[in-house]
């Protein structure tokens, strides 16, 4: 049974959740001061973070980069503020989802499914040996799920490594941003397409010489991106 810890100050909200997610069979855990849930996240055994933003104690940027630091597990920020600079500034801290308020709970256990899903494939894959990417200096280990540029390795979330794997294992083929969330993270992007840039944006920061003039990622305007070989 997958374990969900909620951290959401809002307890009718929280345990609307719960309900939802129990009736699906999860066993969930909640935490309603900020502080309080940073430290049961990092202490317990959970597979997935259903992250309020605004809490007392510690706001939620500052637990998801907590979380993120130690963790790879998939962590879902929600919150009432709709701008897309708070949902940039989440994504960008490492979490792998961002919902608005108000949302459906069905959709919200649509998405833990989903994410639990996307990352137990990853993580529970039959490693193979030797089974490589190698491509003007970019190293990419699918058994290991490491990656290296220039010889150094650099460290990828598993949303990153995912999406970086999934375009060069597909060169010089044009995907549009939702095209890349719906392959990534396994649903309707719904318009959040920020999730997308801010992923690439990220990716390019670790593999690029030069962010600003990529050689491997390449932004295709008006349409989305494409890995250049």
């Amino acid at each position: 049974m997958s374990k969900v810890l909620i951290i959401e100050d809002e307890r009718s909200i929280a345990e609307l959740e719960k309900d939802y997610l129990e009736l699906s069979e999860f066993s969930v855990d909640i935490e309603t001061d900020g502080a309080a849930g940073l430290k049961k996240a990092l202490e317990g055994d959970y597979d997935i973070f259903i992250l309020d933003l605004m809490l007392p104690g510690a706001d939620g940027f500052e637990i998801c980069q907590k979380i993120r630091e130690v963790k790879d597990r998939p962590i879902l920020m929600v919150s009432a503020r709709k701008d897309d600079i708070d949902k940039i500034r989440g994504l960008g801290l490492g979490a792998d989802d961002y919902v608005t308020k108000p949302f459906s709970p069905s959709e919200l256990v649509a998405r833990v499914k989903a994410h639990l899903a996307r990352y137990s494939r990853l993580v529970g894959a039959s490693p193979i040996k030797n089974d490589c990417l190698e491509i003007r200096g970019l190293k990419i280990d699918k058994s290991d799920r490491r990656v290296w540029i220039n010889g150094e390795e650099r460290t990828f979330t598993a949303k990153e490594y995912e999406l970086l794997l999934f375009l060069a294992e597909h060169p010089n083929h044009v995907f549009s941003k939702d095209e890349l969330f719906r392959e990534i993270w396994n649903m309707s992007s719904n318009g959040e397409v920020a999730t997308v840039t801010v992923h690439i944006k990220r990716i390019r920061e670790k593999i690029e010489m030069d962010s600003s003039k990529p050689q491997y990622i390449e932004t295709i305007w008006g349409v989305g991106y494409r890995f250049r070989v």
